[in-house]
């Protein structure tokens, strides 16, 4: 395999903007298995178109749940997972109930993870447990989530949706993403059965190689074909 392959094998290939149509969905398809990337991450409602155009690929197809806020209660969460599946992800990504995190509210969030990955085991698929760090101050509830994620069995963490930003006391809106500060601390408080993804600013070549030293084994963007082609300019 080369560096370039390697590289793009990191790649969750997001289609998740909310004004994305549905020829903007067989465009990214193909966008992925032209440059054969780990996955697609694509909104419930487009798993099943994204399925039947990726058939045959190397590309697998994974959908996301309780996006891009997490609000929604666990039967609900539930759901979505079965509906996913039973439309063809193979990989779950589910976003936490962030009130419930910073209300200190563990049982329930380590409830309704395990209910995920209990759902999404039982069928064959993995689980990415968005954590959405753009919103925990703390970094003791981050790592409190890379307990509780690695008791509950999930496969990833991520670090963010790509959807939320904060309104600083000046009234301006930020987001920050994947920081290399916080991949570093979820890769040292879970352990190798738990891999983690990036996230939000996290498609650069630069970025992508760095993340990649420090262990990061997926990334999600919608910046694929530029990433190819800086990767392919570098080596080859």
């Amino acid at each position: 395999m080369s560096i370039v392959t390697d590289i793009m094998k990191m790649v969750d290939h997001s289609l998740l903007a909310p004004n994305l149509t549905d020829q903007q969905l067989t465009d990214g398809c193909e966008i992925a298995a032209k440059y054969n990337t780990a996955s697609v991450c694509v909104k419930p409602y487009h798993v099943k178109a994204a399925a039947e155009l990726l058939d045959g690929t190397d590309v697998l197809v994974g959908g996301v749940i309780g996006f891009p806020h997490g609000n929604s209660t666990t039967a609900i969460k539930l759901a979505e997972t079965e509906q996913i599946l039973s439309d063809g992800a193979v990989e779950v990504d589910m976003v936490i109930n962030v009130g419930k995190v910073l209300s200190g509210d563990w049982d329930y969030v380590l409830a309704e993870i395990s209910a995920i990955v209990e759902a999404a085991h039982a069928r064959g698929a993995i689980v990415k447990v968005i954590f959405e760090n753009d919103l925990l101050p703390e970094d003791s509830d981050k790592v409190q989530l890379c307990d509780i994620c690695t008791q509950a069995g999930a496969d990833f963490i991520k670090t963010s949706t790509g959807y939320n930003y904060i309104k600083g006391e000046d009234g301006k809106y930020s987001y920050q993403g994947a920081t290399l500060d916080d991949l570093a601390l979820m890769i040292d408080n879970t352990p190798d059965s738990v891999q983690v993804k990036a996230a939000g600013n996290s498609g650069t070549l630069e970025r992508v190689l760095l993340m990649k030293e420090m262990g990061v084994t997926r990334t999600g963007t919608g910046k694929t074909v530029k990433l190819f082609e800086d990767a392919v300019e570098k080596f080859e």
